[in-house]
């Protein structure tokens, strides 16, 4: 009898403004299975924001009891806010067999890129920093300090594009994210996913 083959792990990465989330959604229209790994923060919800939906909104009391049960991957401090990777349902989706996709600032994703060593990082880059600074004003959602420390911030963690597997421009969205698809496309099928889950059937016999 084959095993089920795990599910991957994809690592969704970029600086803020450079439009990971859009790239994100945009790729649920061409892998429509892809579950997407819900964070939880205790930021406020942004307009249009939906609980459960982008992230699981909570307060600090209980973000630090929840990590403090184990129940996250990891968690860090970003901007002043707390975020995290809920443990579950994420492996349990993976032991599945099923596609799970994450997005994480730099410092979530090297935390779970030590504890998941197979995890598919990728690494999402603004078309120019002139581009990254105009995204990022045009939202209207924060101070004009609160925009300048996320630019700050973005030329640090641009720095650590080295540390992905891949990275990806996104000057289109609907081509980031069809290059993201075909990524996952191309992870789905290396040998070393059936050599790890026991399917040898080739070699038998």
């Amino acid at each position: 009898m084959t095993k089920t083959l795990p599910g991957l792990l994809i690592v969704l990465s970029a600086p803020s403004g450079a439009g990971k989330g859009s790239v994100r959604r945009e790729l649920a229209k061409l892998e429509p299975d892809l579950i997407y790994g819900v964070s939880v923060t205790t930021r406020p919800p942004r307009p249009g924001e939906r609980d459960g939906q982008h992230y699981f909104f909570t307060d600090e009391e209980d973000f630090r009891a929840r990590a403090a049960r184990g129940e996250l991957v990891e968690w860090s401090e970003v901007y002043g806010h707390l975020y995290g990777t809920p443990r579950e349902p994420m492996e349990t989706y993976i032991r599945e067999g099923r596609d799970v996709i994450v997005e994480k600032d730099v410092q979530g994703a090297r935390k779970i890129m030590a504890l998941y060593p197979k995890a598919v990082t990728i690494f999402i880059l603004p078309p120019s920093l002139e581009e990254l600074r105009r995204r990022i004003e045009s939202r209207g959602t924060e101070s004009p300090e609160a925009q300048r420390q996320r630019l700050r911030s973005a030329g640090e963690e641009l720095v650590w594009v080295k540390d992905y597997q891949y990275c990806i421009v996104n000057d289109d969205v609907a081509v980031a994210a069809a290059d993201v698809a075909a990524i996952i496309r191309a992870e789905r099928c290396r040998v070393q996913r059936y050599l790890d889950a026991g399917h040898l059937f080739w070699l038998e016999g």
